[in-house]
């Protein structure tokens, strides 16, 4: 009697083949995953349509000019602004925007235009704590002054000495 052939590789030595598996089986370790495995669409299964693009639609527009018209106002009051008392030079005219004595609205003017009232004589840096100081810092400064105009707390304290602008 002769013996059975010995099951599995002849090659594969010291390996041992699993009992009752198929060695040529699919879905063995390590192998990809085949369709209609999870994670998987099945076969010939429609893939599913590509997401639309979202579209700019007019409250998206409305909204970002909104914000640049603000953007553009709050520019146009910082460069109006820049034109006020803090500005003025020796030589410079005034405007002056308010009737009140506490916040008279100095502003910058050219000397040719019809609202220039008052003409720098000079522009003092630091602070005048009383008009009876500015007025003497004036009357030493700048001979035939009338007004004085001293401006404190916004960073930078300075007087000026004005006259009348002769039109």
């Amino acid at each position: 009697m002769t013996t059975p052939p010995p099951q599995g590789n002849p090659y594969a030595q010291g390996q041992q083949q699993p009992q009752g598996q198929n060695p040529f089986a699919q879905g063995q370790p390590g192998s990809p995953q085949q369709a209609g495995q999870p994670g998987f669409p099945p076969q010939g299964a429609p893939v599913p349509p590509e997401q639309p693009r979202r579209k700019i639609g007019f409250k998206t527009i409305k909204n970002i000019v909104v914000v640049v018209v603000l953007v553009g106002a709050a520019i146009g009051a910082f460069i109006s602004s820049r034109d006020d008392a803090n500005t003025a030079a020796v030589g410079d005219c005034m405007h002056r925007g308010s009737t009140s004595d506490d916040n008279p609205d100095l502003e910058v003017v050219e000397c040719t235009s019809s609202d220039a009232q008052y003409e720098v004589l000079a522009k003092i840096d630091g602070s005048f704590l009383s008009d009876t100081l500015a007025s003497s810092k004036c009357e030493a400064e700048a001979k035939g002054f009338q007004y004085v105009y001293t401006q404190s707390g916004d960073g930078k304290d300075f007087l000026l000495c004005l006259k009348d602008h002769k039109k």
